[in-house]
């Protein structure tokens, strides 16, 4: 049993990149669906798939292409996670972070949905701080 699934599906990004594969295959779920489409509307991954479940493997996956630049360096130099099961982090929209001094996003669930710590900033709202990404 898996006690923190978004740590889970940001270890495998990790070493994904490290490892320069092209994709990363993910168990599915609502949340991490979310959390990818912000990775790919900040430019961090290329593309983003959801692949219903077949016979041989019922469950659904959110395929993830990764993104490189020159000479096969990766676009996400690294991941974080911030909020865990056992120690939530909350802020305010004042109190949002900026990552490695702006070069890096900050990845939150708010009222409003999941967005990056720029949209949260604009549209004034604080949440739960998932991950950080640069």
């Amino acid at each position: 049993m898996m006690t923190d699934p978004i740590s889970d599906m940001l270890t495998r990004i990790r070493n994904a990149a490290l490892a320069r594969h092209d994709r990363v295959r993910i168990p599915a779920s609502t949340l991490k669906h979310q959390i990818a489409d912000v990775l790919k509307s900040e430019g961090y991954v290329s593309d983003v798939q959801v692949e219903e479940g077949d016979q041989a493997s019922p469950f659904r996956t959110i395929t993830l292409v990764l993104k490189y630049g020159r000479d096969r360096a990766p676009a996400i130099e690294g991941i974080r996670r911030v909020s865990s099961p056992g120690r939530r982090i909350y802020v305010r929209a004042q109190e949002i972070p900026t990552v490695k001094s702006g070069l890096g996003i900050a990845v939150l669930t708010t009222s409003r949905g999941v967005m990056s710590d720029r949209q949260a900033r604009q549209a004034g709202v604080g949440g739960e701080l998932l991950c950080e990404v640069w």
